[in-house]
């Protein structure tokens, strides 16, 4: 039995853990974090180049473009912030955007971009608390074609069972790789805000989905904020747009926006500022969010004394009525049958 602690690590422990043990699991996202936090194996980004040196996502991510034959190294720091020695193996892995987010291969899976990187070491012995650096070389062959590739550099450890225990635990980290490749320059990143969807779930909680277009020629890995003004109460904001939501070039996707369960319902002004890397959007929309859920216990209607004495007066009229026809007949069938006896 495996149990895999994914703590800052680009790989929720929920897939890792299904990937593992099931061996069934697709694709598991992967995470914007390169994983520095406490109580695990990381691995980090060190150097971002310099034409990129304001580009948030390039301090945590390689994003590079190459022409064919071209050829980048990246410095990469590993720490074991663990608790015992481990052996950390480092390699490259296959990784795909689909379905509005970056997801790593199964294990070691291999695609193109995967392929064309080398480390200058696969493993290393590390002591509690030690880093390490590694050198991470990209190498496009000459005759590859245009397009955007992904892949992950991952650091991978695994710790024995604790005595009288069947479970291991597989520490596993990595960094994402967007690479372009292509003549005449990197394709421009773009994108455009479409329309505001506001919600509201069956328990309450109010949701705004911002439905965003990728009409760039790189992959976006969309953050932001949200602000309301105006509407019931008083302006509310900023509240940050959820992490995870990346987008291939030309796909369309939802980006969703952390709001407090207690919003009221009602119209109000939401402006949004979406961003990815150095490109970045605003758009405004007034938006209506329907009132919370109000619970109505059963049989509401039968205790509610007006709804109740309305229900039997009409019953009550009915029946007199419908009597009051019955007698009518009869009284007109005896007076026909005495007519025909004289």
């Amino acid at each position: 039995m495996h149990r895999v602690r994914a703590w800052a690590i680009l790989v929720p422990a929920w897939s890792m853990t299904l990937a593992l043990i099931c061996l069934v699991a697709p694709p598991a996202p992967v995470g914007a974090d390169p994983g520095d936090s406490e109580n695990a194996v990381g691995i980090q980004l060190m150097e971002t180049p310099l034409d990129r040196k304001d580009d948030p996502r390039a301090r945590t991510a390689i994003v590079d473009h190459l022409p064919a034959g071209g050829e980048i190294q990246r410095k990469l720091k590993v720490s074991n912030r663990t608790d015992r020695r481990q052996r950390v193996q480092l390699y490259a892995g296959a990784a795909t955007v689909e379905g509005e987010r970056f997801r790593s291969g199964d294990g070691r899976a291999v695609n193109e971009l995967a392929s064309w990187i080398s480390l200058d070491t696969d493993e290393i012995d590390m002591a509690v608390g030690r880093t390490v650096e590694v050198i991470a070389t990209v190498k496009v062959p000459g005759n590859a074609s245009a397009g955007e590739r992904y892949a992950v550099i991952w650091a991978s450890a695994t710790s024995a069972p604790e005595p009288g225990s069947l479970v291991t635990e597989v520490h596993r980290a990595g960094v994402r790789l967007y690479l372009g490749v292509g003549t005449g320059g990197e394709p421009p990143s773009s994108f455009d805000i479409d329309e505001f969807v506001p919600g509201r779930a069956p328990g309450g909680q109010p949701s705004l989905t911002v439905r965003v277009r990728n009409t760039g020629g790189r992959a976006l890995d969309m953050t932001g904020k949200v602000s309301f003004v105006g509407g019931p109460g008083t302006a509310a904001g900023p509240f940050d747009v959820v992490d995870g939501t990346t987008l291939a070039p030309g796909e369309s996707g939802s980006v969703q926006v952390a709001l407090p369960p207690d919003l009221p319902g009602g119209t109000r002004q939401a402006e949004v500022a979406l961003a990815s890397g150095l490109v970045r959007r605003t758009a405004a929309a007034e938006v209506a969010f329907p009132a919370p859920d109000v619970p109505r216990s059963p049989g509401s209607l039968i205790r509610n004394p007006t709804v109740w004495f309305s229900g039997s007066l009409a019953v009550g009229v009915v029946v007199l009525l419908s009597g009051l026809a019955l007698v009518f007949r009869s009284r007109r069938r005896r007076q026909l049958a005495t007519d025909r006896e004289s």
